[in-house]
C-alpha cells in the first residue's frame, strides 16, 4: 500500500495528508475550493499549523499533489475528510460532503481501495451514507473503515504520529487493512468492534471535554452570585488533590466543541435516547459569552454615566472589543449596546469566522481569552464558531 488519497484539504485532511507523505506514502489531496487548491499548489497552506508549509515545501510535486480529482487510476487507500457541518438553525448534520466524497472516491476508485472516513459523523454515517454510494458503483466487495481525528492545533504533526490510533471497520479485513495503514504513521493502533464504535469514541471525548468546561463555568456563574473570585475557589480546589483536576471557565468553541455534541445528540435521538448532560453542557458553554457580554455592556454604561469618563481620548485598543466574542451575542443583547463608533470592523464582517482552538490555559479546544496561537480566519473542514 503506497498510494493515499485525502478527499478534503482542511486541517483534518492537510495535517494528515503531510504526516502521510512524511511517511513516505504518495499522496493525492483533493479539494473543491480552488482558492485552497491555489494556495497548496504554490506551497502556502491556507491555515495555520506548525510543520505544514515546510512539508509542502518537502514534498509538493513529488510525494504530495493536489488537485480537483482523485488520479484516474485510483489508488491504493482513500481518507474522507471533509466537513461535517451542522445546521445553524436546527443543528441537525449535514453530511452532504460527506455523501459526495464518498460518490467521488466510487467514482475514481475500485473494491480494492481501502476507504477510511475520518471526518467526524453521527454514529451509523459510515455505513448509512457512505456504504452505499461504494456499494451502488463496486457491489458488495468493499473495504471500509473508521478512524477518528483526535489531534489539537498547534500539535496536530506530533500528535498524529503520537496518539493511539482507533480504528473500526465494516469487517475485521477492512478494520486490519486500515490498522496497517496507520501502523506506519502513528506508534499505537487501538482496534474496535465496529465502524460505530470507532464513530463514538471521537463524539464522547470531544462532548467530554465540553461537559469538563461546562463545570468550570457553572462554578464561576455560582461564584459570581455569592460575590467570590471563582478562579480562586478553583485553584484552592485543586492545588495537591488528588482527584480530577476543575477547568477554569472560558469560552468554549472551535470547530469540534461548538458542533459535535449536537452531532452526537442527534445520533442518539435517532435511536430513542436524549442525553441527560450533553446538551446541558452545550448550552451552558454558549451562554457564558452572553452573560459576559451583558457584564461588559453594564460596566460600559456605568463608566458613560460616569462624568469623569464621558469625554476624553479614544482608547488606543477600543477595537479589541467587538473584535472578541461580543459580536455573536449582539442580536441577544438591549437597542444601543452594539460597538462604540471608533471600534474597527470585526474580522467576520469579512466573511471571516474562527476555527480550530488550540491548548490554553484549562481549555485545551475552548475559544476566547485562552487561546493559544492565531485565530485562522478560515478552515476547510469547518464551520465558523458560533456562540449562539
Amino acid at each position: 500500500m503506497n498510494t493515499v488519497g485525502v478527499v478534503g484539504m482542511g486541517y483534518v485532511g492537510l495535517t494528515m495528508a503531510v504526516a502521510l507523505a512524511r511517511t513516505g506514502f504518495t499522496v493525492h489531496g483533493v479539494d473543491a475550493s480552488p482558492a485552497v487548491l491555489a494556495a497548496l499548489s504554490e506551497g502556502r497552506a491556507h491555515l495555520f499549523e506548525p510543520g505544514v508549509e515546510e512539508g509542502l515545501a518537502a514534498f509538493r510535486g513529488e510525494r504530495l499533489h493536489v488537485g480537483r480529482e482523485l488520479p484516474p487510476d485510483g489508488v491504493d487507500a482513500v481518507m474522507i475528510c471533509v466537513s461535517t457541518p451542522t445546521s445553524p438553525v436546527t443543528h441537525a448534520p449535514e453530511l452532504e460532503n460527506l455523501r459526495a466524497a464518498a460518490r467521488h472516491v466510487a467514482e475514481r476508485c475500485g473494491p480494492d481501495t481501502l476507504v477510511i472516513v475520518r471526518s467526524t459523523v453521527p454514529v451509523g454515517a459510515s455505513r448509512n451514507v457512505v456504504l452505499p454510494e461504494l456499494t451502488g458503483r463496486w457491489g458488495a466487495r468493499v473495504r471500509l473503515a473508521f478512524a477518528p481525528e483526535r489531534t489539537i492545533q498547534g500539535q496536530a504533526l506530533r500528535e498524529l504520529e503520537e496518539l493511539p490510533q482507533v480504528v473500526g471497520g465494516l469487517d475485521a479485513a477492512s478494520r486490519d487493512a486500515a490498522a496497517a495503514l496507520f501502523s506506519r504513521v502513528t506508534r499505537r493502533i487501538v482496534p474496535v468492534g465496529s465502524l460505530e464504535a470507532a464513530e463514538l469514541v471521537k463524539l464522547v471525548n470531544n462532548c467530554h471535554t465540553d461537559l469538563i468546561y461546562s463545570y468550570g463555568n457553572e462554578v464561576a456563574l455560582m461564584a459570581e452570585r455569592w460575590g467570590l473570585d471563582p478562579l480562586e475557589v478553583i485553584r484552592a480546589a485543586n492545588l495537591d488533590y488528588p482527584r480530577p483536576d476543575l477547568a477554569k471557565p472560558g469560552y468554549v468553541g472551535g470547530g469540534c466543541l461548538s458542533k459535535d455534541p449536537y452531532i452526537l445528540m442527534s445520533a442518539a435521538r435517532a435511536v430513542g435516547y436524549t442525553p441527560w448532560l450533553v446538551g446541558q453542557a452545550r448550552g451552558l458553554n454558549e451562554h457564558l459569552p452572553l452573560r459576559v457580554a451583558e457584564r461588559i455592556v453594564a460596566l460600559i454604561r456605568g463608566l458613560a454615566a460616569d462624568r469623569r469618563y464621558a469625554r476624553g481620548p479614544h482608547p488606543r485598543d477600543a477595537a479589541d472589543l467587538p473584535r472578541g466574542r461580543a459580536r455573536p451575542a449582539r442580536p441577544r443583547l438591549p437597542r444601543g449596546s452594539g460597538r462604540h463608533p471608533w471600534a474597527g470592523r470585526h474580522p467576520g464582517e469579512r466573511g471571516g469566522g474562527l476555527g480550530r482552538c488550540g491548548r490554553g490555559a484549562g481549555h485545551h479546544q475552548s475559544s476566547g481569552v485562552r487561546q493559544a496561537g492565531p485565530a485562522r480566519a478560515a478552515r476547510g473542514d469547518a464551520p465558523p464558531w458560533r456562540a449562539f
